[in-house]
């Protein structure tokens, strides 16, 4: 109980400092106020990516809740915490200090404070973890995300569609910034500076779906956890599909639930964190000349080393991409 509520209290903590100092500016242009938030979130990740011993990168809706639990699963199920007791960056550590600070990031703030904007040198000499998903689907998960879970400021701060518009999903995939163009760009961004950053290891969506057991236990080892088959086989259990949507419901029953695994509006499925987790569902959103369209963009802009077809859902193998990032 003493980590939920030290985290809790961190999370007040890091809300109510930006409340502070934001709130007296009023005056502030909405750009002025924006770019000073977006420098605070990124001092707050600096200070986590500073004492992290692994960094879990990813682009938004891209399964980091789904990766979180199953990650956090594996050290419940070893050092006997509770089910509820997820990675919080250093939450777990807390507990027992065998466990890692594993800082979870979707790389949005950062470089507005460090300045960093062309390279990811702040990541250099860190383990990283890059969990990478389709483009089709992520953009498409992107688009329920703004229509349905994420705040207005937070539409704001990220330069999504202002709160309200009315706004279709082939509009938000194809042709605002905020859709493929957006996560194309995260993806191409990384993959420019992997033989830089170090240890990387690059971990698929589509791969964690088709071997979960195999796959979770690579990344673990790279972690720096020999999990037992049965500690892996309890993780991709407890992470099912089935079994989250039961925990975000629950959650859906507790004001003390936070936020990570909670559904914006209890009574709307869409509004859910656990909302389908499908490979390649993006394709039922659209009609087949839209399918073209982000096909053809996905095999023009997309780099190589993440292999990703764009006629068919088969990716490299895991390997394959993690020696072609070294």
């Amino acid at each position: 109980m003493y980590a939920e509520l030290a985290a809790a209290w961190d999370s007040l903590k890091k809300k109510g400092s930006r409340f502070i100092v934001l709130k007296p500016l009023f005056l502030m242009s909405r750009e002025r106020k924006i770019a000073l938030e977006r420098k605070i979130r990124g001092h707050e990740q600096f200070q986590k990516l500073r004492k992290a011993d692994c960094v879990v990168v990813s682009f938004g809706k891209s399964g980091r809740t789904w990766l979180r639990v199953l990650m956090s699963r594996v050290y419940q199920t070893r050092y006997g915490l509770k089910e509820n007791v997820l990675f919080g960056f250093d939450n777990l550590h807390r507990h027992n200090a065998a466990i890692p600070k594993i800082f979870f990031t979707h790389d949005n703030y950062l470089k507005d404070f460090t300045g960093n904007t062309d390279s990811k040198v702040d990541y250099y000499g860190k383990k990283v973890v890059l969990l990478v998903r389709h483009p089709g689907d992520v953009a498409v998960s992107q688009y329920f995300q703004w229509r349905y879970r994420m705040r207005a400021n937070k539409k704001a701060l990220n330069d999504y569609p202002d709160h309200g518009a009315d706004i279709e999903a082939a509009d938000f995939v194809l042709d605002h910034e905020a859709g493929l163009s957006k996560v194309i760009g995260f993806m191409n961004n990384w993959a420019r500076d992997f033989d830089k950053v170090g240890e990387v290891f690059i971990i698929k969506y589509e791969d964690l779906r088709k071997n979960p057991e195999s796959t979770l236990k690579e990344l673990m080892n790279f972690v720096g956890i020999d999990a037992t088959p049965a500690e892996i086989a309890e993780a991709v259990r407890f992470a099912s599909f089935d079994n989250m949507r039961r925990l975000e419901e629950q959650a859906a029953k507790s004001w003390f639930g936070g936020g990570r695994l909670k559904p914006k509006d209890k009574t709307d499925k869409n509004s859910f964190k656990t909302r389908k987790g499908e490979v390649g569902g993006w394709r039922n959103q659209f009609a087949p000349v839209q399918v073209a369209a982000i096909e053809q963009r996905i095999r023009d802009e997309l780099h190589e080393v993440y292999a990703y077809a764009p006629r068919t859902l088969e990716t490299a193998p895991l390997a394959t991409a993690a020696k072609a990032a070294g």
